[in-house]
């Protein structure tokens, strides 16, 4: 399947540095590039940068969303809401979200339901802290992650994330990675048959120019979810060339 390289801008920017960078991603996003592009800014940039991106390629997602679709709910933001103001995607259960927010499998779950009630594709976030992965649990926390955050007929987009590897500039070693993807893999196959074979996976954590190409050419690594490099339009765009 064609790669995905979703940017996640996290809590970075101006409205003029988003609609920079937005103007730059647009300028580079050409039409050999060998990956679809996604771009996710802070809320209240998300017009700026969908109004930039209008009629290009590179489409244009939000970083959460509230599970219920109106209401008192001071703060927050339903799926509704980034769909009126062009987004067509929403980041939901990252790592700093779980962590941050006390985020719960099923907080999650019913976020994801709201995502694509509203027409939104959901990129789902699972991964395992380093404490985890050294008592030999990786395998066994993202498998629970998976069945308690993704509802039944899922249709939408999988992120592993390695919690201990984002931002740190640290990436696990590809086998690491290439096992952790297949474990998702299977666990789709099993519970959603052909539309899990076909749903892509994403790898996040410390994506960069320098080793994008070598991860993104492991077995059902389908594309990336970049922090950090995501900032920086030539990086970005460097992850994205590195996936031909």
């Amino acid at each position: 399947m064609r790669p995905l390289i979703a940017g996640n801008w996290k809590m970075h920017g101006t409205l003029r540095e988003a609609g920079a960078l937005a103007e730059a991603v647009r300028a580079g996003a050409t039409a050999g590039l060998p990956a679809d592009l996604l771009v996710c800014p802070p809320f209240p940039h998300i017009h700026i940068v969908a109004a930039a991106m209008l009629g290009q390629t590179v489409a244009v997602g939000a970083q959460d969303c509230h599970a219920a679709g109106k209401g008192a709910h001071t703060g927050d933001v339903s799926a509704a809401m980034l769909r009126d103001i062009g987004a067509t995607h929403v980041i939901l259960g990252h790592s700093e979200r779980r962590a941050d927010h006390g985020e719960t499998d099923a907080a999650v779950r019913a976020k994801v339901e709201a995502a694509l009630a509203a027409g939104l594709v959901p990129v789902v976030c699972v991964g395992e802290t380093e404490a985890q992965r050294l008592a030999g649990e990786a395998e066994a926390v993202v498998e629970g992650q998976l069945a308690g955050s993704l509802p039944d007929g899922f249709a939408g987009i999988v992120a592993y994330e390695p919690v201990w590897a984002i931002g740190t500039g640290r990436t696990p070693t590809e086998d690491d990675i290439a096992a952790i993807h297949g474990t998702i893999r299977a666990a789709l196959v099993a519970r959603f048959g052909p539309a899990g074979q076909a749903t892509r996976i994403l790898y996040g954590g410390s994506m960069k120019p320098g080793n994008a190409k070598a991860i993104l050419a492991l077995a059902h690594v389908d594309g990336g979810l970049v922090g950090g490099a995501s900032l920086v339009a030539a990086d970005f765009l460097a992850i994205a060339a590195a996936a031909g």
